[in-house]
């Protein structure tokens, strides 16, 4: 195995782990578990960061990768790769803004943003697994 083959399924299992820390830290906050969820969602932004450091070293490395797929595949492809950076784009600022108002004991605040962030990290973790899966699984990259 090299790095082009390995980076792309560890930055996949980044994605993942860091969708399940999020759902983690929602479960323990919910339980009144404020300890716990700190630190679960510390790892959330740990594992994130270390997916965007993955992901740009194999785009460093191997470049943008192009789905060789056709047709409804191709199209469902596009849109979750679409809706991946787009959304990905717009939670990386509210990841940071919620993180903030948590570390600073502004929990009103943060409970706010954070309703409107926690979905939407995980929509993206979640999707950056399916554009792995399509892209490296079914299509074979």
């Amino acid at each position: 195995m090299t790095l082009e083959t390995t980076l792309p399924a560890v930055n996949a299992g980044l994605n993942a782990l860091a969708g399940l820390l999020v759902v983690a830290g929602w479960v323990a906050i919910r339980r009144g578990r404020q300890d716990v969820h700190r630190k679960l969602m510390l790892g959330a932004v740990g594992a994130s960061v270390l997916f965007l450091a993955g992901y740009v070293t194999r785009v460093l490395l191997t470049g943008v990768h192009r789905f060789p797929g056709e047709g409804a595949l191709r199209a469902a492809y596009l849109a979750i790769l679409g809706s991946h950076t787009l959304l990905a784009a717009i939670v990386a600022p509210l990841v940071l803004v919620t993180l903030a108002l948590g570390l600073r004991s502004r929990f009103a605040a943060h409970r706010k943003v954070a309703r409107a962030t926690a979905p939407i990290w995980l929509y993206v973790s979640a999707t950056g697994v399916a554009v792995y899966v399509l892209l490296y699984v079914v299509a074979g990259v």
